[in-house]
């Protein structure tokens, strides 16, 4: 059994940290790497959130990642996904162009674990070490700096580069060797996105069939349809209020993807996973793909009402 471990509070070793991916997930982990004291550098990208308070508060920017890896003892990517984590390692200007011997790659992104296992055997091949490190919790806890990080790699690595991940991460697990980490968060997703997908779907019946949207959650919330997944629709049931999953559709047809993938990878049956990915993947075509995860109810009970 792998054993989580929080961290309230961090002293943690001063290194040139580069990150690249400064999104809703990435702006978080980077203002409390600040926070806490650490060099921080970030990649220049069109898909940045709003730099000023990190360059205010000391961060500095590079225009390519390979000048940024030339700088950096430490290299985190918060990027939205494989084709971006292949990219900006192995492509022209990449971090492998000017990496360090001895520097580190953690990987916070959700990844194809057949990819992570390439690309980390690059890395380690010109002389870098490697963590996959993918996060679960939400943007205000990416703010907080109480993400969940699951870290597949070396158990050496991973102790020294604990103090590191506990300035923006509350719950560390240490999952086994490189891959197993976003391994496990494609596990923790599919039945996360895969809960919410159902009882999206069942939420739809239950409006089509005039059942109130208030005793539909109560009879939930004190039987066995009680859950985090319950908690996160709660808003939307009561309200139309969609901020309790800050999690588009289209990231959760990537994630559902990649958890297919990993299934077929692995000859692991993926029957009711494919339905899932095949709901949002529907609902991606009908409506918009950055709407977020919640506004699937009414998704489909507009579907159903034609």
């Amino acid at each position: 059994m792998f054993a989580a471990e929080t961290f309230l509070f961090s002293e943690a070793p001063m290194k040139t940290i580069g990150m690249i991916g400064i999104g809703m997930m990435g702006h978080g982990i980077a203002s409390n790497l600040l926070k806490h004291g650490q060099s921080l550098s970030v990649l220049e990208h069109p898909g940045n959130q709003p730099l000023d308070a990190l360059l205010s508060a000391g961060a500095r920017t590079f225009q390519t990642a390979q000048a940024l890896a030339q700088q950096s003892d430490v290299i985190i990517l918060c990027v939205t996904g494989t084709p971006q984590v292949e990219a900006v390692l192995l492509g022209d200007d990449g971090v492998l162009q000017g990496l360090r011997p001895g520097t580190i790659v953690i990987d916070c992104s959700t990844a194809v674990p057949a990819s992570t296992e390439k690309v980390a055997a690059q890395v380690i091949a010109q002389g870098g070490q490697f963590l996959d490190a993918p996060m679960t919790r939400t943007p205000k806890e990416a703010a907080e700096g109480r993400l969940n990080l699951l870290v597949g790699g070396d158990a050496a690595l991973f102790e020294t580069c604990k103090p590191i991940l506990s300035c923006f991460a509350e719950n560390i697990v240490h999952t086994g060797p490189i891959g197993s980490g976003h391994r496990m968060k494609l596990l923790h997703n599919y039945v996360s996105l895969g809960t919410v997908t159902l009882l999206a779907e069942a939420a739809a019946c239950a409006q089509l069939s005039g059942v109130n949207a208030q005793t539909f959650v109560d009879v939930l919330a004190m039987g066995g349809g009680w859950g985090a997944a319950l908690e996160r629709l709660k808003p939307t049931l009561a309200n139309g209020d969609t901020s309790g999953l800050r999690f588009s559709m289209s990231n959760a047809l990537k994630d559902l993807s990649y958890y297919n993938q990993m299934a077929i990878d692995t000859h692991a049956d993926h029957t009711v996973a494919q339905a899932v990915k095949n709901t949002l993947e529907k609902a991606c075509q009908e409506g918009t793909p950055q709407a977020l995860v919640p506004e699937l109810i009414s998704l489909l009970v507009k579907r159903q009402a034609i």
